[in-house]
């Protein structure tokens, strides 16, 4: 990426929750321009003329996706502006009322700077956490888990790792940072934001210089909500979300995100969304959901919703899980649920028309 590149990228972060500062775009690209070489003042030239239209194309709200089809910033980098999860006005942020911390699986209680960091993904789990994944310095990966205990995870799996996130000796809020146990190579800090808040965030493959980046990129003063390319209208009696979390660690090119239905405490049925701009259209299917063609698996656990482009949305909604529970699933759960659950909520699921146009997620 050249500086231009890198100084449109820090401006589109830093305005992605509002207009896009034109002039201040032209201003640093035609600074930058001046100082390059006689022999790259034509494609600084190309570049700045190139500005002009991204102004207008983020304040007319057309929106930014696509850029990188139309706009050959480079020859082989596109500028890609990651998804913000939308601000839940009106609703207070953790440091506020820690309480409010897993509370509603529609709402994340703290965000981020998204000129100081990139948005990974985010997850909301009904009554016990809430955690946010993140980039920053040349794109180390952190998680940082938030709860109103002190009795957050012992171990944390991200980015096909697994952590060991508490040192020796019993669960420490402190704020100091230290080697996480076992082999994985990450460092972790654990701490209280706010009195009633604890929090936990563990850099993978970093040092502590980007860990407290990513400390100082969180924001606790701020309720954001759990956006997702995926609605469910209709849900089966007894059966509410309480599970939401969403993967963009490869937007724009893949979108996943997951729901977790619960009917009692140890009854859930999960609900996937996986977009990838590479994949067909499936539409050979065994049943009908709404008009649209759905498949059932040989074995009865999984209807898959197809027919949506490039994208599809199944239910598991009869299971046996092995390995790892989900955070907010029960030792010993079972679904509970059935193919008529499943075919309710799938007949009244929403998929979003574009993916990759994040201001039309809800």
């Amino acid at each position: 990426m050249t500086d231009l590149d890198e100084q449109i990228v820090q401006t589109l972060r830093e305005r992605a929750e509002g207009d896009v500062d034109t002039g201040r775009l032209l201003r640093a690209s035609r600074a930058r321009g001046r100082r390059r070489q006689l022999h790259r003042r034509v494609a600084a030239g190309t570049a700045l003329s190139l500005i002009g239209v991204l102004g207008v194309v983020a304040v007319t709200g057309t929106g930014l996706d696509g850029l990188s089809d139309r706009l050959p910033w480079t020859a082989t980098t596109p500028i890609v502006v990651p998804p913000v999860p939308p601000r839940a006005d009106g609703v207070p942020g953790a440091a506020a009322d820690p309480a409010l911390v897993g509370s509603d699986p529609d709402v994340l209680h703290f965000g981020l700077d998204p000129a100081r960091a990139r948005y990974l993904g985010w997850s909301v789990s009904r009554g016990h956490t809430e955690s946010v994944r993140l980039s920053v310095r040349d794109d180390q990966p952190v998680y940082v888990e938030a709860s109103s205990k002190a009795e957050l995870s012992t171990s944390v799996s991200f980015d096909n790792v697994e952590v060991d996130a508490v040192g020796p000796g019993p669960q420490s809020f402190d704020g100091t940072i230290h080697p996480a146990s076992g082999g994985a190579s990450a460092m972790v800090k654990s701490w209280q934001p706010a009195p009633g808040l604890y929090a936990r965030a563990v850099i993978l493959r970093g040092d502590r210089a980007g860990l407290e980046q990513a400390v100082k990129a969180l924001r606790w003063n701020e309720a954001r909500t759990c956006a997702v390319p995926l609605r469910l209208d209709a849900l089966p009696e007894g059966g509410p979300i309480n599970n939401c979390s969403v993967d963009v660690s490869s937007y724009p090119r893949l979108v996943t995100s997951n729901f977790v239905l619960g009917r009692a405490t140890n009854q859930v049925m999960f609900v996937n969304y996986r977009y990838a701009s590479g994949a067909g259209t499936r539409t050979a299917g065994n049943r009908t959901v709404a008009g649209r063609p759905a498949y059932l698996s040989p074995d009865g656990t999984t209807l898959d919703l197809l027919g949506i482009p490039k994208t599809m949305v199944s239910a598991n909604f009869d299971w046996q899980w092995e390995g790892r529970r989900p955070i907010g699933v029960e030792p010993g759960a079972s679904s509970g649920f059935t193919e008529a659950d499943a075919t309710t909520v799938l007949a009244g699921a929403r998929v979003v028309e574009d993916p990759t146009r994040a201001e039309s997620w809800k």
